[in-house]
Parts: C-alpha cells; structure tokens; sequence
C-alpha cells in the first residue's frame, strides 16, 4: 500500500519544473525591475541565474536528500554540517528576515488595497490624527501586526484557504502582463513605448536617474538574487521526484532557464506599453506602487490600442489595477498569516529546547503563543522607528524594500558557507549521499565560493550607496537588523551553553 502511495506521489520532470516556477518565481519583480533599471535589468537578472541561482538550488537539493529524515529543516543541514552554534546563528538570522518582511509587508499591504478600492494608490493622502502618511502607515502597519497575530495564534486555516485565490490571481497577472504588452506592441506597429535606439546602451543603462553610478548599478544585484529567493523548499523535493540522480539537476537546469527567461521577457514586456519617462518618473512612482501604476498603464495603452475613448481607456486601466491590487492584498495577507508563525515555529521545534528563555517557546494548539506576540512586539518597534525616521514616500518604500532584500539573503551565505564542510564528511562517508550534483569537494567549494561572493558583493554595495550619497539612515537601518538579531543569537546560545 505504501509502495503505491509513493508511486503515485513522484514528481516527474514537468511537475517539478513547475513546482520549482511556482515557487521562486514573482510577478511584482518585473515591474519594479524595470522601474530602477529599466531594460538594463535582463542582463543582471541572467547573471544571478547563472552565479546564484543555479548553483544554491543544487546546494539545497543535496542538503534535502541528505537530510530527509532530519525534522529541524535549515537548522538541522547546518547543524549536522558545521555544529549547533553555527546552525543556531544562521538559522535565526534566517528567521529575523521574516520579521524584516514583515515590517516591510505590514507597511505596504495597504498599497494594494487602496489599489484595490480605488484603482489607484491614495496611501500618500493618508492622515491618521494629523500624522504624514508615512507615520499614518505605520500606525496601520502596527494595527495589522498585532490583528494578524491574534488571530494567527487561534488559528488560520479559513484564512489561508480564501487567501490562496489570491495567489492564483497573482499567477494569472504573469499572463495578462506578458499577452497584454505584446497586444499593445503588435497593434502598434511593433513601436515599443520605451524605445530601443540603441542595444548596447539601452541593455546596460538605466532610465532611473538614481542608478547611473556605477555603485548604485551594482546594488541592484542583491534585487536580481530576491527575485530567486525561496529556494529552501526545494530541499525537501529530492525525494519526492521520479529518478531523481537525472530527473532533479535537470528540472533544476530547466527551470533556472524558464525563470531567467521568464523575467527577462516580463521586463522586456514593460517597455513594450511604457515610456520611463511619461509614466514612472513621476515622484509619486515608488517601490511598493510601481506594480500597480505599471498595470493600470498596461489597461489605458489596450483602451487606446483598440480605439477606445481616453475616458474609456482610463476606466479600463483602473479595472485592471483593481484586480491586481485585489489580487496582491489576498496573495500577500495569506503569506503573512502563514510566515506570522511557520518560521518561528521551525526556529523553535529545530533548535534546543533550553536555548529558549521562560516560556518563549511554549506550544499552544501547535502555536508558539509567547513567542508569536514577542515577534509581534519587535516588529512594531522596527515599524515605528523606521517610519517615524522622516523618510518621504519614495524614500520609505525604498528603504523597506532595501532592507527586506538584505536581510532576506543574509542567509543565503550561512548557507552556502556550510556547504563545503558537509561535502567533506559526505565524500568521508559520515552523512548519507543519495544525490550528488557536486561529485568533488572542489566543486563544492568553488560553487560555495561563488554563491557566497556574489551575495556579499551585493549586499556590500546596496548597504554602501545610499550611504556615500548622503543617506547615512539607509545603511544604518539595512545593518542594524542583522547585527542586532546577531547579536541576540550570540547572547541566547552563550547562556544556552552557560547552562
């Protein structure tokens, strides 16, 4: 019986190219790409599919198989690989980045909802007693916390279920972006809105006046690695496919070429319905709207395409970015319900028990209660300082933004750091070896290398920037989450062994 059960669950190549596509790729990548940088964005989302992408998901897969009976998920790889002190530091290094996406999601949730009722992003007439909008967001973004708290410590399963239309919705967007700009281009005569004079130039510069340093250039790597984030899941999909020593490396292959290609297309596709210029240098453009000006512009051009009047194309350009930020406000409230404890829940049952002070890690319902409502606290500390920091708009939304993509591939390097030390004692026989990519513990090194590099390249020049242009706040605030929650770890696991 259970022969058969296994059987029927195996993934063949299609489903797992699928699987992974889901997974790793998002749709709200697109627009912001082409907002900070334009066509030139392809050629480095391309180059982190090659140097990052590919490489770490085959760490991942070997860490899954090998590890497969392991419970203790990330924690668990490190800890069998390097030690407990080791895996503890990255593993919650790799939880605080849930509360820095958070922080960030809870402040820009209502983008989309305004989208949603409106058709448009009205977050920047918001005033809550008097406050700016900014502040007036963090209000909101504190309220949302704790709601989505309370109500994710009784339990989210209704929640998550009518959130998952919203996902799909999502997917669908990937569809109506890419059909719709080559609608717009072909019945245009095949004149791109943002024009192509020159390959050479238009590929590698960025119509954002903010990124034509060099510096400012390279800090856009550490967008073109978030955008092939999630890649922890696929650890636990070795086992799962069919013959997986061919089936997996080549789905993995597959894939990181259909995402590269995907996005590169989808970027391509923005400059197909719209001019830089005439739509996203506006000051009222930011990270958190770009998706939903971008969309309503893509349903004006196919109004205007079709001969409808302006009045009539401005409708349908407001329609379109209804359901978009509809879409997204379902997609993102299900995620947060979901990374409110999971994380938490995986930091907890992976590590010791004695790590944890008092009654931080009781489990209530099979929620850690105490500890929820701690995260809660940490995280509208960080909501308050970050928008009461006198940021404006743009400034706020980037800074989110920014420090969400750092902290969120932090560790990524903890990762990839481990990564050798488990090839050695696989290659000496101490951790099982059902899958092998890297076949030498050269080859693991050079790739942890790699990946390792690439990360902290990128993560060194977007901390650095806004720092030599005079944002000193923006690199103080992108630093001080990790260092702190470093800290914190440091400090739990020396009391932890002082026990």
């Amino acid at each position: 019986m259970s022969e058969n059960t296994n059987t029927t669950k195996k993934l063949t190549l299609v489903s797992l190219i699928l699987m992974i596509f889901t997974s790793v790729f998002g749709f709200a990548n697109m627009p912001r790409a082409f907002y900070l940088m334009g066509y030139a964005a392809i050629p480095w989302y391309i180059l982190s599919a090659m140097l990052f992408f590919i490489p770490y998901a085959f760490m991942m897969a070997e860490y899954g198989s090998a590890f497969k009976k392991e419970t203790g998920g990330i924690y668990s790889w490190m800890e069998k690989s390097v030690g407990p002190k080791y895996a503890f530091i990255g593993t919650f290094m790799w939880y605080a980045s849930y509360i820095i996406w958070m922080v960030n999601v809870s402040s820009t949730i209502w983008v989309p909802l305004s989208n949603a009722i409106s058709g448009s992003d009205r977050t920047g007439e918001l005033s809550l007693l008097g406050l700016s909008s900014i502040q007036s967001l963090g209000i909101l973004g504190c309220i949302w916390i704790i709601l989505v708290t309370f109500i994710a410590s009784k339990g989210v399963e209704k929640i998550t279920k009518v959130t998952s239309v919203g996902g799909t919705a999502v997917a669908l967007l990937n569809l109506v972006l890419l059909i719709g700009g080559f609608v717009v281009l072909a019945l245009n005569g095949f004149q791109f809105r943002q024009p192509i004079l020159n390959i050479a130039r238009d590929f590698t510069t960025s119509p954002n006046p903010a990124y034509q340093t060099p510096l400012s250039i390279l800090s856009f790597l550490t967008f073109a690695i978030f955008a092939f984030g999630g890649l922890e899941v696929l650890g636990g999909l070795v086992d799962q496919t069919e013959n997986a020593e061919k089936t997996f490396p080549k789905g993995l292959t597959i894939s990181a070429i259909v995402i590269a290609v995907g996005y590169a297309i989808g970027i391509f596709a923005c400059g197909m319905f719209t001019n830089w210029n005439d739509v996203l240098s506006s000051d009222n453009v930011n990270m958190a709207n770009v998706a939903y000006v971008l969309m309503r512009n893509l349903g004006y051009e196919l109004g205007m395409t079709f001969g409808m009047s302006q009045t009539s194309a401005m409708t349908l350009g407001l329609w379109i970015a209804r359901f978009v930020g509809l879409s997204m406000f379902l997609a993102l409230t299900g995620a947060f319900f979901t990374l409110t404890y999971s994380p938490l829940k995986t930091l907890i049952e992976g590590s010791p028990k004695k790590l944890w002070p008092g009654k931080f890690a009781e489990i209530k319902d099979g929620m850690p209660v105490n500890a929820m409502w701690i995260q809660a606290i940490i995280a509208i500390l960080i909501i308050l300082v970050v928008s009461f920091g006198g940021s404006n708009g743009q400034a706020f939304f980037a800074l989110l933004v920014l420090m969400t993509n750092v902290a969120m591939t932090i560790p990524y390097i903890f990762l990839s750091g481990a990564f050798p030390v488990f090839k050695k004692k696989q290659l000496a026989g101490e951790v099982e070896k059902p899958f092998m990519v890297y076949k030498s513990y050269g080859m693991a090194l050079t790739a942890s290398i790699i990946v390792s590099f690439v990360v902290g390249f990128a993560n060194v020049f977007s901390i650095i920037e806004p720092a030599i242009n005079g944002r000193i706040t923006d690199t103080v605030f992108m630093i001080a989450g990790p260092i702190i929650f470093s800290i914190i770890a440091f400090i739990l696991y020396y009391l932890y062994e002082k026990k």
